[in-house]
């Protein structure tokens, strides 16, 4: 396989990150411009962790039309409604209600976000929340042939990673060859490490998100990781939930499993445990993870 760099453009910042071509295509854009990482102010290890430039009254304050909860229209496009649904799937730990958002069957690309405590399937479909960013996702896969899965996390624990397994068996069984990225917002984690265990879901996995979320001491262990599947980390520094040296620790540990190991830090300075949802940028996340 043929090992290059991918070239990544952040406020006149280029990050380099070695890569290896596979199958999956790209995801082309979609208000780039709008959704693009703040200003870098440190790197360190060769790009793969970074510190950018956050700031409440630009990000929040100038983003929102009703500040933490309306972003202004000019950051959305509701054009995937028209391919959204809600459904249930009969598991072995009972039911699952989730969100289906873009293309079931033959899909290049499958994204699912697993919510955190307080939180619901609706959250990852909320247009306007977060400043949009659910809103881009979604169009990212409505707009490149993929599919956005929001299923609801109702243990944080086995029963969960029970229904999610078997949701993710049928989504792939319908679309094989996707790729397949599991982002985790905060206790969300807790299930995308069970997930990332499972030497099936593993073997299908092309990237775990870890957005403001917990670390795992195992997941060091996982078939994942044996496997050198991506991991990206978003963690707000001011962050009072999971504090920053926690999540600092566990990307070096990552990076220091292996060598050469796919893991990538974003620190949003004065950042809190939501910041990471409402900043990272999906799509040169999943398409940095497409290359490695």
């Amino acid at each position: 396989m043929k090992i290059f760099p991918l070239k990544v453009w952040i406020a006149g910042a280029v990050i380099l990150f070695p890569c290896v071509l596979t199958a999956g295509p790209l995801l082309g854009p979609w208000k780039d411009a709008e959704f693009a990482l703040p200003a870098v102010l440190s790197q360190r290890d060769n790009g793969a962790w970074s510190s950018v430039d956050y700031r409440e009254e630009r990000d929040i304050n100038e983003r929102d039309a009703i500040k933490e909860r309306r972003v202004k229209k000019g950051w959305v496009s509701l054009d995937p409604r028209r391919k959204q649904k809600s459904a249930r799937l009969r598991t072995g730990a009972g039911y699952l209600r989730y969100f289906a958002v873009g293309k079931s069957k033959g899909a290049s690309t499958v994204t699912v976000y697993l919510h955190g405590r307080g939180g619901s399937r609706e959250q990852g479909v909320d247009d306007w929340s977060f400043g949009g960013n659910f809103n881009r996702i979604k169009n990212l896969m409505f707009r490149n042939g993929g599919l956005y899965l929001c299923p609801d996390v109702t243990d944080f624990g086995e029963k969960s990673a029970i229904q999610i397994r078997e949701l993710l068996a049928k989504t792939m069984e319908g679309n094989p060859g996707a790729d397949l990225f599991v982002a985790c917002g905060s206790a969300g984690g807790r299930v995308g490490y069970l997930l990332a265990k499972d030497e099936v879901i593993a073997g299908q996995l092309s990237g775990l998100l870890l957005l403001g979320s917990v670390p795992d001491a195992g997941f060091l262990h996982s078939a994942a990781v044996s496997l050198k599947v991506p991991v990206y980390i978003g963690h707000g520094s001011a962050d009072r939930v999971v504090p920053i040296e926690v999540m600092e620790n566990f990307y070096r540990s990552i990076r220091g499993s292996s060598s050469g190991y796919p893991v990538k830090m974003v620190r949003f300075e004065t950042g809190s445990h939501g910041t990471p949802i409402r900043m990272t940028d999906w799509r040169m996340v999943l398409n940095w993870m497409k290359q490695n």
